[in-house]
């Protein structure tokens, strides 16, 4: 029987912006068809994406350009993403509508609730975690969504050889997720010195992350197989 986990401390914030006039009328009109509603039953994938394929599923996808742009590039995969601010979620049901996107499927909840209560165990391909908020703070280093609880999680869900590819500009808590995940015994890190790897190809280069390089900001991607 897979444990439970618990939850007592949110990694986010709501600080959401205005929705724009667009946005929302995406909303409106496309969260029926592309929106995933919370409950505490397990999601049927195949049903939910009408095909059998691999399922991707990206935890915070903030606006949504890359993941609309690995499931543009990649029509042969699933990608479900999770977001808890409605201006991006908006956003992302835009450009699924100007590109006639059918492989992306949205949920506008806590990821750790989604994760544990409606995603079966050994069903995800990848899990993707990019940019997450650092909460940089030493006293509000528990709110980070990287935590020993969670990622034995990600693992119960993820099938055998799945990956969780992870990045991030903050040198410390690139830190803190490479102790996290080597010291996981479900995990294998992907790096020949068990550090990082470099940019994986797929995972596409955001503004955030450009204006970064511009200003000298470093960005670590860490890469772990299931085993």
């Amino acid at each position: 029987m897979e444990p439970k986990y618990l939850r007592t401390i949110r990694s986010f914030v709501k600080r959401e912006g205005r929705l724009t006039p667009g946005q929302q009328k995406a909303l409106d009109e496309l969260w029926p068809k592309f929106g995933v509603e919370y409950t505490d039953q397990a999601i049927d994938l195949e049903k939910l994406f009408a095909r059998s394929a691999p399922v991707v599923m990206e935890i915070g996808f903030g606006n949504g350009a890359s993941l609309f742009q690995m499931a543009q590039a990649n029509p042969d995969r699933n990608y479900l993403g999770i977001e808890v601010h409605r201006p991006g979620i908006g956003h992302l049901l835009q450009l699924i509508d100007e590109a006639g996107l059918e492989n992306i499927r949205i949920s506008n909840h806590d990821a750790v609730d989604v994760i544990r209560d409606q995603i079966a165990e050994q069903s995800i391909t990848r899990f993707q975690l990019f940019f997450p908020d650092p909460w940089h703070k030493k006293k509000h280093h528990k709110r980070r969504i990287v935590q020993d609880d969670f990622v034995t999680m990600l693992a119960h869900k993820l099938k055998k050889d799945g990956m969780f590819h992870l990045a991030t500009d903050w040198e410390d808590y690139a830190e803190h997720m490479l102790a996290v995940l080597n010291r996981n015994k479900n995990f294998c890190n992907m790096s020949p010195d068990n550090t990082y790897v470099p940019k994986p190809e797929q995972r596409p280069t955001t503004k955030f992350e450009k204006r970064g390089h511009r200003l000298g900001h470093g960005v670590w991607d860490l890469l772990f197989k299931k085993i």
